[in-house]
């Protein structure tokens, strides 16, 4: 199952790969939060994108987020869990 949240922005969903497969936001990156400082530049270099982070309940997403803004990214935000984004999107 996906999701998709409309956005020009970049989603990447930092948890497993089995945890991604068996749902995701639609367009997502994919990068476990352990992999976010070596990977982040396959999706991009740009220090001012705005990036939202989320995993199953928003530590790993935090973690996440905390790596990246000590490497200078500005504007990345823990979006939290899969499942609370699911719930907000369906009461929107």
């Amino acid at each position: 199952m996906s999701t998709q949240i409309l956005a020009s922005d970049i989603w990447i969903d930092v948890r497993t790969t089995e945890e991604f497969n068996a749902g995701h936001i639609e367009g997502a990156a994919h990068i476990p939060y352990e992999e976010i400082a070596a990977r982040i530049s396959e999706i991009t270099t740009d220090k001012n994108a705005t990036i939202h982070l989320y995993c199953r309940s928003g530590n790993r997403s935090g973690i996440a987020q905390q790596t990246l803004q000590a490497m200078g990214f500005k504007n990345a935000i823990n979006e939290g869990g899969y499942e609370a984004l699911l719930q907000q999107q369906a009461n929107q």
